[in-house]
């Protein structure tokens, strides 16, 4: 009997220090001047995403000297599409920056003299008028500098803060700044840096070429790209994070915005830790948090199963239609009392999984005018495999009395118009293909763009025993200037 009441005794004085450590009253700007600076200054060790500064080792606050220079670059923002960002390193998000409660921040803040535009930062670690921004306002070819002390601890945003400074943040202007404790954040096996920012392009998702701000969109909040570290394709593939099985992870996410609040969930995962708004409390065992626009959130797992886990916004349509995915892939042995199911479905990722080289290549022999029908089939077959193969199979030969076969098909070959009407506005009902009867739907797929159902048509007919033959952007378009979308279809 008094074994037992030890053992009810210690969980709950167990829990009750756990509670008290996360609940701790940090004491706020109050208790976060450790005095003044001391030893010789700092430079600040300063990393583009997804790496993340060394922990802090020092015992004492420190003059930290932070050099961060403003650059406008023109860069992929997807496969085949370009866009001008306004970038803090060169960048987006801008680069990761970390002090330790107490420091003071010796900020210089350059604005490359190749740039067109005046810029400044506001950060919001800093406590005085504008987080900065009123002292840093720096034109072309100069630098600004100001002092800070970090007082309160925690994740936060930083951002140019110039008007219009909607359109300064939609071009990617953001990143974040740790304040980390005196004694530091407890000790972790990998720390990763992933911001999710909204993109506002002239052109629809994926629509090749250079693509300008549109700041109509941006004003209604109707995002082209909703994306993690400022491409399509950032964390995904060679460039997805990693960690062993057995490690546990740590992820600084923020939210540049600067409009959509993200959702931010990692499919195969449950957060142990999530100190919620970039604060110092935590919440435990969490599915999916909320990262404001201009917020920030920092997650905690440990990995138990090798395998690929997915970076996702679950406002879902903003992964599978504007590009917020990632991955952390994890190596290691299987534990199959965790976990016994197939690794990572490429039907359900698809053209998602990884960077594509065939529709790079193909977009650019388009820009150039000089389309090889090889280059088309690479690319259709990519794009095929994540809009079409989940229904119509990887192989082309479809479900038998669900979905119609694509291979050999009678149907597909006797009417290409007819083909790009279905994939452009969708079809519902009976049809008959290679003799055979199918009553189903499929939906439009007009928010594809024209050369990309063109890409994935002419792979279609050239696989499978199908005709052959090429179809073009062209063709595409004159179909969907001659016919209506359904209700409800995309423009």
């Amino acid at each position: 009997m008094k074994t037992r009441l030890k053992f009810v005794m210690a969980l709950v004085l167990g829990a009750s220090l756990a509670c008290s450590q996360s609940n701790q009253d940090t004491g706020g700007s109050a208790k976060g001047d450790f005095g003044p600076p001391k030893g010789e200054p700092v430079e600040a060790e300063i990393t583009s995403a997804p790496a993340v500064p060394a922990p802090i080792k020092r015992d004492h606050p420190a003059k930290l000297v932070v050099h961060l220079e403003v650059k406008e670059v023109t860069k992929p923002i997807a496969d085949g599409v370009e866009y001008t960002f306004w970038t803090f390193g060169g960048d987006v998000p801008g680069k990761f920056i970390r002090v330790r409660q107490g420091d003071t921040v010796e900020f210089h803040l350059q604005n490359h003299p190749d740039n067109k535009m005046p810029h400044n930062i506001d950060l919001h670690a800093v406590t005085g008028p504008g987080g900065g921004a009123a002292s840093s306002f720096t034109a072309p070819g100069h630098e600004s500098q100001f002092t800070f002390k970090a007082l309160n601890q925690g994740l936060y945003v930083y951002h140019c803060a110039t008007a219009p400074v909607g359109m300064h943040i939609a071009n990617g202007m953001y990143g974040l700044i740790l304040v980390e404790p005196p004694q530091g954040l407890p000790p972790v096996d990998r720390e990763y840096y992933v911001m999710q920012g909204d993109f506002y392009t002239v052109g629809k998702y994926r629509e090749k070429g250079l693509q300008p701000f549109d700041m109509q969109k941006a004003i209604e909040e109707n995002a082209t790209y909703v994306l993690f570290n400022g491409s399509e394709g950032s964390l995904v593939g060679d460039k997805a994070i990693k960690a062993k099985v057995g490690e546990t992870v740590r992820l600084f996410v923020g939210n540049g915005g600067p409009n959509l609040v993200s959702s931010f969930h990692v499919i195969g995962e449950v957060f142990d830790k999530v100190y919620t708004e970039g604060g110092t409390k935590y919440q435990e065992n969490v599915q999916t948090t909320l990262v404001p626009a201009g917020g920030s959130a920092i997650v905690e797992f440990k990995v138990e199963v090798p395998g690929t886990t997915i970076l996702v916004d679950h406002s879902i349509f903003r992964t599978f239609n504007k590009g917020a995915l990632g991955m952390l892939k994890v190596e290691g042995p299987d534990n199959k009392e965790v976990y016994s199911g197939k690794e990572i479905d490429s039907v359900y990722l698809a053209d998602k999984a990884a960077p594509s080289t065939a529709v790079s290549v193909a977009s650019e022999q388009m820009k150039k005018g000089n389309l090889t029908l090889d280059a088309q089939i690479k690319a259709g077959q990519n794009l095929f495999m994540g809009t079409c193969s989940t229904c119509h199979q990887a192989d082309g030969k479809g479900v038998e009395g669900v979905f119609p076969p694509l291979a050999g098909s009678d149907f597909l070959n006797a009417d290409k118009a007819r083909t790009m009407g279905i994939v452009i506005n969708g079809k519902s009902g009976p049809v008959t293909v290679n003799g055979k009867d199918f009553n189903s739907v499929m939906p439009p797929m007009s928010q594809l763009n024209d050369d990309e159902i063109a890409n994935i048509l002419t792979y279609v007919y050239n696989s499978w025993g199908n005709s052959g033959g090429q179809i073009t952007p062209a063709d595409v378009k004159a179909v969907r200037d001659q016919t209506t979308r359904p209700p409800g279809a995309a423009k």
